[in-house]
């Protein structure tokens, strides 16, 4: 048996708030570091927290939902939390690389000069 959304135990009504809030904070600061910053190697970081951290508290509050709400453990979402963690990173710095290339190749004076042991 499911409850519904109303039907869920207080304590657990106030935990599944507390991280939905959490990760809609984390990613609304994502969001804001995104928009204020100068720079495109400067505004690549602010989305990565703000998405990983934030999917990670939004994650919880609908594990926690659905486990008390179906009265079973739900912990399939974690892959989902997993597969975000891992590939937000990872297409950032993709794209940061090739945007550092480019500037490099056109010569734009505000990039940083190849270091030793870059790629």
């Amino acid at each position: 048996m499911m409850y519904d959304a109303t039907d869920l135990p207080l304590p657990a009504a106030i935990i599944v708030a507390v991280f939905l809030l959490l990760g809609a904070a984390l990613a609304l600061i994502g969001a804001i570091g995104f928009l204020r910053l100068p720079t495109f190697y400067e505004r690549i970081h602010a989305p990565t927290l703000g998405t990983s951290w934030g999917i990670g508290g939004i994650m919880l509050g609908s594990m926690i939902f659905f486990s008390v709400a179906s009265e079973r453990l739900v912990v399939h979402e974690i892959l989902i939390g997993i597969f975000v963690t891992v590939t937000t990173p990872i297409t950032f710095m993709l794209l940061a690389r090739a945007a550092l290339h480019r500037d490099r190749a056109e010569k734009n004076p505000k990039v940083p000069a190849k270091q030793p042991g870059d790629l």
